[in-house]
């Protein structure tokens, strides 16, 4: 993985954007202090509507803060935003490429507008074809590709200038989860061989588990945590789920539970689940403590904790069920 510098190719300072809708205002993003440095690899988690791909286009240029300050590549987003859209790539939630369009034929159209040669043009195509593992569909219309190999081609044409800022938003929305699969690892040997610093937006936990050095949770347009996703999920410590065989017992269990330093303790009937750090490492002792004063726990599970979890214990709700929710109103 490649090591970020102390630098930082982007900086906000109270990034604000309000929009107005039937006479109302909705605060989109409010306040947005944000550093990152190159080389990172950062993904902006929320729901639907909590303000990530507002930040991307106002990073992008292509929206304007309502107030505050944005620089890219030490750019202002405002004043200098041609030299920020020659500073980065951009892949948005819309296919980047016409859909009678050859793939190799649009990379290269790409590469001419920023000025390269054709035939640096053409050698720059062929290495984004081969890097995305295209070859078979270069000379096809557009319109003909899987979803997987359209977003990979997107992802291509957003590095055909070799951009020291790659912005990705959404990329793996509609992909079933093998072309899911194969596009993360696509993003993360991007990062890893070329030092390319990512910033992406995603509502998969997954996602922003699997590939992102760090995490900047938002919701309501307000960062809630930033930190790695070790990190975020390590603050929240294991779940830690006993059965027993009465109430009683179950009772019995539950102060035991309680006199752990730090542990969050709920009982519900025949079941005891206490949140504590290092629950993993507790539990075996938890139990055969339990035992000895005859008080058998019968069922023992232990969980790690989630970027769900995390979003859970920050907002009071969960993150899947938001997105479902949103889903299901759309």
């Amino acid at each position: 993985m490649t090591t970020p510098s102390s630098s930082p190719v982007i900086r906000t300072r109270g990034l604000t954007r309000h929009f107005t809708r039937h006479k109302t205002t909705v605060e989109a993003v409010r306040g947005l202090d944000l550093e990152i440095a190159q080389g990172e690899l950062v993904a902006f988690l929320g729901p639907n509507g909590a303000g990530k791909s507002t930040t991307l286009r106002m990073l992008t240029t292509l929206l304007p803060p309502t107030s505050g300050t944005a620089e890219v590549a030490g750019y202002d987003v405002v004043r200098e935003h041609r030299d920020v859209r020659r500073s980065i790539g951009y892949v948005g939630q819309g296919n980047a490429a016409g859909h009678a369009q050859r793939g190799r034929d649009e990379l290269v159209s790409q590469a001419r507008a920023f000025g390269m040669t054709r035939r640096r043009a053409h050698e720059r195509a062929d290495e984004l074809i081969a890097a995305f593992d295209l070859t078979e569909q270069a000379g096809r219309p557009v319109s003909t590709l899987s979803g997987g190999q359209r977003r990979r081609l997107d992802v291509a044409i957003g590095l055909v200038h070799t951009p020291r800022i790659l912005f990705l938003d959404e990329p793996s929305t509609g992909l079933d989860p093998q072309n899911r699969v194969n596009l993360q690892e696509q993003i993360t040997r991007l990062h890893a061989e070329q030092g390319t610093t990512i910033v992406l937006t995603t509502h998969y936990l997954e996602e922003a588990d699997t590939i992102a050095d760090r995490v900047v949770v938002i919701d309501h347009g307000v960062v809630i945590a930033d930190d790695s996703a070790a990190r975020l999920k390590s603050s929240l410590g294991d779940l830690v789920r006993l059965g027993f065989g009465t109430p009683a017992d179950a009772t019995v269990g539950a102060e035991r539970a309680g006199s752990i330093p730090g542990a969050v303790v709920e009982l519900d009937d025949l079941e005891v689940r206490l949140r504590v750090a290092h629950g993993r490492d507790l539990a075996a002792g938890l139990v055969t403590d339990l035992a000895w004063q005859g008080t058998p726990v019968e069922r023992i599970e232990v969980v790690g904790p989630t970027l769900d979890d995390v979003f859970l214990d920050l907002t009071g709700r969960s993150l899947r069920e938001t997105d479902e929710s949103k889903g299901a109103a759309a």
